[in-house]
């Protein structure tokens, strides 16, 4: 062996200053590490096999096929595609369900920014109880909530044409008018988002350094301008997550009108997973209900991508 190859051996094998490991002992550490990652992965991957990916496959398989319960299956091609895009009540539960969102996603994280902003204001005693009542409604079922804004919404003993009586206000149908119905399921959508929403905004307000807000004190800003131009940037990165995840969660909304109105009057509240629904329960042709949800499926993925395009995402640098 070569002086040079013993000076390679040894260097190897020792620490170097500044107390770095050799190359040899960091790769060796690292296959271990990246070993056991692979293993605590395993599970999920699993999981996520058995119970995502291979349903997503097959019903990819079946969207071509002329299939139900009764029949074996029968390739026709985009022949259920075609139907589905050539249906005009599937793209107006689309359109509906767009509207949905526009009811819902905006006024529900403007409603729990100012909340957040309260929590992060008050006594840490006050601020436990604030965020304890707000996150209730987030544990109470879909169903149970709809069966309650039903007995709230009844047209002859509801609480709340009861107190539009009192200011002299005729009784409304609100769940039996299809100018009043799909708002009427917006209100307890808002109301069961708004607890999640919050708890994630008044994370993300904690997270902000006081010391922004005490430089902007020192220069006179009031509350709007450290909300304007501290607050409001610094949670880019959450406004994005929230309108991504409200977005997707409001059009694909299906207890809420199953339970209250079954998609009526006249489909005022037939949202798109209502609508596919129906068909599925309906149409003894499963394929086209298949197609129809791979379809909105792609409509979701489309917003989505486009909203992460057009809104700077950049990770924040303190």
């Amino acid at each position: 062996m070569t002086a040079t190859q013993t000076m390679m051996t040894e260097t190897e094998t020792m620490v170097l200053p500044g107390g770095r490991r050799d190359k040899r002992r960091h790769d060796r550490f690292r296959y271990r590490d990246g070993r056991i990652a692979y293993l605590l992965i395993l599970p999920a991957v699993v999981l996520l096999g058995i119970f995502v990916i291979w349903p997503a496959v097959y019903a990819g398989y079946l969207s071509f096929q002329d299939w139900s319960f009764y029949k074996d299956p029968q390739f026709v091609g985009f022949r259920n595609y075609t139907n589905v895009l050539s249906d005009p009540l599937f793209w107006e539960a689309i359109g509906r369900g767009f509207v949905f969102v526009a009811m819902t996603v905006p006024p529900m994280l403007i409603l729990a920014f100012f909340f957040s902003s309260l929590v992060v204001s008050v006594s840490r005693w006050f601020a436990s109880v604030l965020k304890v009542s707000i996150y209730i409604p987030t544990i109470i079922s879909s169903v149970i909530t709809s069966i309650i804004f039903v007995l709230i919404y009844n047209y002859s003993g509801g609480i709340l044409n009861a107190m539009l009586g009192g200011f002299g206000i005729d009784p409304i149908a609100w769940i039996g008018d299809p100018a009043w119905a799909l708002l009427a399921i917006a209100i307890p959508a808002i109301w069961l988002g708004m607890g999640l929403t919050s708890l994630i905004m008044v994370a993300a307000m904690v997270d902000i350094p006081a010391e922004y807000y005490e430089a902007a004190a020192m220069e006179g800003a009031n509350w709007w301008e450290k909300t304007r131009f501290i607050t409001i940037p610094q949670m880019k990165n959450v406004f994005l997550y929230l309108l991504i995840t409200g977005f997707v969660a409001a059009i694909q909304q299906f207890e809420l009108p199953l339970v209250m109105t079954g998609g009526g009057p006249l489909n005022a509240t037939t949202l798109p997973n209502l609508f596919i629904f129906n068909h599925f329960r309906n149409d003894i042709n499963v394929g086209y209900s298949i197609a129809a949800a791979l379809l909105l499926f792609v409509v979701l993925g489309t917003v989505s991508a486009l909203v992460f395009r057009f809104v700077n995402s950049e990770r924040l640098v303190d």
